[in-house]
């Protein structure tokens, strides 16, 4: 599936020190269908206290793919101050998002004005069930998603943490399944940690992301270490006492969570084990006897 790609955003190829592994010259990306990244941490643009400070942000995070949500931006405005001329400035590409939409009818006619208007096959696929949990409406979301598949596009789809629906959704075609690691907004970090392990054990081959409900800088290393491709983020930068700075805490932690991961954790065990030899122990050291019977 080819991604269409504005012609006014060129993103650089960062020199990969920060992501590169295992000592040589290797940068560690993320592919989402035709697009390559070099960082794995999305961003989100709404509720940060002025323009400034989201871009501030923006930079600090190192973030090259950043979502827009359609239904709150005014495309037709592209003066020098206008939302979408500012992130024009910057090295990064656009993933417009489907936010608000609450049917597939909805979520589609956003995905196409988005494609028209900036020139792109990406979209986040977004169809929320109601207004309380804002949880994802299963039976829209796969509609929306079948539908958009059909027309070409590149959808990244936002789900819950069911690991049958996500599993729909890469059968029939997205580019990346994103599920929640709690609701929208929320800050509750990862809730179910069994659920988000058994859909990246279930999808193995496909770009997963964990969407929505990241607090602290913790749960975005947290979903690293579960083997997810990238997180994608908004409100726990926007809303921070200091954006900028959690913004730089989100992509060291996302870093070190990949790292950690390649890394491979050592096996959980329930009772102790020294990291040095036992052998040499002085004869009736406390346990001395016991190790020398032990080791015979």
């Amino acid at each position: 599936m080819q991604v269409t790609t504005q012609a006014n955003r060129n993103i650089p190829e960062q020199d990969g020190r920060d992501a590169s592994f295992d000592g040589d010259d290797q940068v560690d990306r993320l592919q989402i269908a035709d697009l390559k990244l070099t960082s794995r941490l999305l961003l989100g643009t709404s509720g940060y206290p002025s323009p400034q400070v989201m871009m501030e942000s923006i930079e600090a995070s190192d973030s090259q793919l950043i979502t827009v949500a359609i239904r709150r931006v005014n495309l037709a405005e592209r003066g020098e101050e206008s939302f979408l001329s500012l992130l024009d400035s910057l090295p990064v590409q656009l993933l417009p998002n489907t936010a608000g939409c609450y049917t597939a009818k909805e979520a589609v006619l956003v995905a196409e004005l988005a494609r028209e208007a900036l020139e792109t096959n990406l979209i986040k696929l977004e169809v929320i069930g109601d207004d309380e949990t804002l949880l994802p409406d299963v039976e829209q979301l796969l509609k929306a998603a079948s539908e958009l598949i059909s027309a070409d596009f590149t959808v990244l789809a936002y789900s819950n943490d069911d690991p049958i629906t996500c599993r729909k959704l890469a059968d029939m075609g997205c580019a990346a399944v994103m599920p929640l690691a709690s609701p929208i907004g929320s800050g509750m970090g990862i809730v179910n940690p069994y659920n988000l392990e058994l859909i990246r054990q279930l999808i193995p081959d496909l770009p997963l992301l964990v969407d929505a409900g990241i607090g602290t800088a913790s749960d975005a290393a947290k979903a690293m270490e579960l083997g997810y491709d990238g997180v994608l983020l908004n409100t726990a930068v926007s809303k921070a006492k200091h954006p900028v700075q959690m913004a730089t805490a989100m992509k060291h932690a996302i870093i070190g969570g990949r790292l950690a991961y390649l890394g491979g954790r050592i096996p959980r065990k329930f009772y102790a084990e020294a990291s040095s030899s036992m052998d040499g122990r002085i004869e009736g050291a406390p346990g001395a006897t016991g190790a020398s019977e032990a080791s015979s």
